[in-house]
Parts: C-alpha cells; structure tokens; sequence
C-alpha cells in the first residue's frame, strides 16, 4: 500500500483536514481542576469574623444581688457602673460584693466587637481569683418580655 503525499492529489488514500478540537482532555482537566479548588477552597480561609448568635435560651430568675462586669468594645472594663482596669478587677468586685460572697455568679457582659483576647484577660483573672460561678449575658431576642 503506499500514498501519495505531496502534489496534486485526487488518488483514493488522499487525507482530508480535521479542523476540529479534541475537547475531551480539555474537559478532563477541567473537571480534575474544579475538584482540586472544591476541594482547597475550605482550607484556605485563614481569618474567620465570628458575630455569636444572641442567646435563645428562657430566663432565669435572678439573685436578689446581681453583680455585672462589662466590656466594651474599646476595652473599658466595668464592675456595676464603676470603671477598672484588670489589675485592680478583682478588688474592685471584693468591694462591691462584701466580704466572704466569691460563691455569688457573677454576670459578664460583653459586647459583640470586644477582642476575645480581653475577654479570657478577664475570665482568667476572675478564676485565678477565686471566682468560678460566671454566666455571660446575651440579647435576648426570643421575644419574651417579663
């Protein structure tokens, strides 16, 4: 058999052009691509913003003495109305619970942009003190009014 492969042709093995695309492995790559992103995207997110959802559970009756710690967002801290600082925390909540009462909850509210860094500055401080009974205060969104 032989063929006939330059000049003018017109004998019966003369080859006509394939003008068209494989689109096959084109198709394969990109499905084997699509999986590897599916796949790396989750891993890649490095800095997570986390808003905590208001907290939906009933209300509790409270103590007859309640004792409040807030933290703003700028890092002011408060026990009840009055503003401190975290050395002189513990101090500060000693006088205004009486001698004697580190048994009684204590309430920390924060609010949502405070840097959670603060936050455990004050949880840590609270139990190396003796403080363990701490609740946190949440919004309540559930629509019950009392």
């Amino acid at each position: 058999m032989a063929a006939k492969l330059s000049g003018p042709g017109g004998g019966k093995f003369d080859v006509e052009m394939n003008h068209d695309i494989n689109v096959t492995p084109f198709v394969d790559v990109m499905l084997v691509l699509l999986i590897i992103f599916m796949v790396a995207a989750p891993l890649a997110s490095v800095s997570v913003k986390v808003a905590l959802p208001p907290a939906n559970a009933k209300p509790q009756t409270k103590p007859p003495k309640v004792m409040y710690i807030s933290l703003k967002a700028n890092g002011d801290l408060y026990v009840g109305d009055n503003l401190t600082d975290i050395v002189d925390l513990t101090d500060a909540l000693k006088l205004a619970e009486g001698p004697g009462q580190q048994d009684e909850r204590i309430f920390i509210r924060g609010d949502e942009n405070v840097e959670y860094g603060k936050f455990l500055e004050v949880m840590n401080t609270l139990q190396d003190n003796g403080f363990y009974s701490v609740a946190l205060v949440g919004e309540d969104r559930s629509g019950v009014r009392k």
